[in-house]
């Protein structure tokens, strides 16, 4: 398996804090142990809306939605209503553990419809699932995500545990030419948490065996004669790994990649410290933001990278939470034509921040 290098270390862009959007709210039982990294989207009202993992006690996590209050171009607050999605089916529901958790929501124009994906936290652990709206509201399951088999790799992706999935939000050309829908996704090779004294099953000629950025396809005509198909991930392949100090432990994806001029703009998030237990909430890591270019017509070629964090944990709002020293960018939204990111705040509060052309570059 072979991967594109970065050709440069420079990413023309940066993140300017903005300030707080959204925080538990008291006497909510249901967001007791936190509101974090959101999904969004525009609603047919034109409305922006955040859908914000809220957790109750015991890590017990739904997906809310939430009108963002915009003031003077600015989004400065939310007003609540109420809860999408609930784990409410077997497989999102784990012993001592439930969830629907962290989802990522890309529009895809040509289908009229909110793809989210979502972590099922089940009985084996973390799932991808994927559930699609029309309105935002009202959201309709597909199931967990499943992923073709490719000897090449001598792995079978489904046994593995997999997060911060997000779809592209407009078809791409695949390997082979198909016009297809691309989407980025962590597998995560360590599967001892659920078959003790397992070793972990790494695809031979794996460049990283650190957690990385993966990209899988969908061909669009199979999407158009059967919806379902967008469960059904192709062609997997290594995108990027750990390349930088602050990503010494791994990096994932965040919001749905962002369309600018030198290509797609990928905001992710690379992790130092140590990790305590895979399937854990963690205590001993630092999650800052990194970001980088990938080519408009392959996004399985990396353009470039920002060699240093473009967003830390620096406020006390980053600093202190359920996991502390944590910024995890989620979703990207414009206002008024200036793309505003949303990140998750120590697992506990939803920041925002400017996304900007930076003209030093």
């Amino acid at each position: 398996m072979t991967t594109t290098a970065s050709t440069a270390t420079t990413v023309p862009y940066r993140l300017e804090r903005v300030g707080l959007v959204m925080e538990p709210e008291p006497g909510n039982d249901l967001e007791l142990e936190g509101v974090l990294n959101p999904g969004s989207g525009r609603g047919p009202d034109g409305e922006l809306y955040l859908l914000p993992r809220v957790v109750a006690a015991g890590n017990v996590s739904r997906v809310g939605l939430a009108r963002v209050v915009i003031e003077d171009g600015v989004p400065v607050g939310v007003e609540r209503q109420g809860v999408v999605l609930e784990p409410d089916r077997q497989w999102e529901r784990g012993a001592g553990h439930a969830g629907v958790e962290d989802p990522r929501v890309t529009f895809l124009a040509d289908l009229g419809l909110h793809v989210m994906t979502y972590v099922a936290y089940g009985p084996l652990g973390p799932r991808t699932a994927i559930a699609v709206s029309e309105d935002l509201r009202a959201w309709r399951r597909l199931g967990p995500v499943t992923y073709a088999y490719d000897d090449a790799l001598d792995a079978d992706l489904n046994l593995v545990h997999n997060k911060d999935t997000v779809f592209f939000p407009e078809p791409v050309t695949a390997p082979g030419g198909v016009r297809s829908y691309a989407v980025l996704h962590r597998p995560m090779w360590g599967i001892g948490e659920t078959v003790p004294g397992e070793e972990p099953h790494v695809p031979t000629g794996l460049p990283d065996t650190r957690e990385s950025i993966w990209i899988g396809y969908v061909p669009v005509e199979d999407v158009r004669r059967d919806l379902a198909e967008l469960t059904h991930w192709r062609q997997n392949r290594f995108v990027a790994g750990p390349e930088f100090p602050f990503e010494q432990l791994k990096i994932g994806g965040g919001p749905a990649p962002y369309r600018v001029p030198e290509g797609w703009l990928l905001l992710h998030h690379g992790v130092t410290g140590r990790i305590d237990s895979a399937f854990a909430q963690q205590k001993h890591v630092n999650y800052a933001a990194g970001m980088m270019l990938l080519d408009a017509d392959d996004p399985s070629r990396v353009l470039a990278r920002s060699p240093e964090p473009v967003l830390s944990a620096e406020t006390e709002w980053e600093k202190t939470g359920i996991v502390p020293n944590v910024v995890f960018p989620t979703a990207i939204e414009e206002v008024g034509g200036q793309p505003f990111v949303f990140y998750g705040m120590a697992d506990t509060k939803i920041g925002v921040a400017r996304l900007v052309a930076d003209s030093a570059s």
